[in-house]
C-alpha cells in the first residue's frame, strides 16, 4: 500500500524544464489577477476620493466619518472648518469627510 502512494507522489519522468516554465506562468498569472482584481480598483477609488476632497468648496454640506453633519465654512490645505450649528464650528482633517451632500446633485459618497 505504501508503494502505491510513493508511485503516485513521484514526479512524472522527463520534462524537468517544463515544470519551471509552468510554475513561472502560474505565478505570473496569480500576480496579474491580484493586480487587476485588488490593486488597480483600490488605486482608482483612491484617485476618485482625492478628486472629491479637492473639489470641496465653501458651503458644501458634508458628513464626516464620525457621523457629524455640517456645512463647510472654510478650507485650508489639509483641514476644513465645518459649521455644525449656529456659532459652532469645528476644525477637522479633510480625510475625515466621508460624504458630500448636495441639494441639486445626488449624494457623492467617498469610499
Amino acid at each position: 500500500m505504501l508503494q502505491y502512494f510513493t508511485i503516485l507522489m513521484a514526479p512524472p519522468p522527463g520534462d524537468g524544464g517544463q515544470s519551471w516554465s509552468s510554475t513561472i506562468i502560474l505565478f505570473g498569472s496569480i500576480i496579474l489577477i491580484f493586480y487587476f482584481m485588488i490593486i488597480r480598483p483600490q488605486q482608482k477609488r483612491a484617485k476618485e476620493r482625492q478628486k472629491l476632497l479637492d473639489s470641496l468648496k465653501k458651503g458644501d454640506k458634508v458628513i464626516t466619518s464620525g457621523g457629524i453633519y455640517g456645512t463647510i465654512a472654510g478650507l485650508d490645505e489639509k483641514t476644513a472648518i465645518v459649521q455644525i450649528a449656529d456659532n459652532v464650528k469645528i476644525k477637522v482633517d479633510r480625510g475625515t469627510i466621508g460624504t458630500i451632500l448636495s441639494e441639486t446633485e445626488p449624494v457623492k459618497k467617498i469610499e
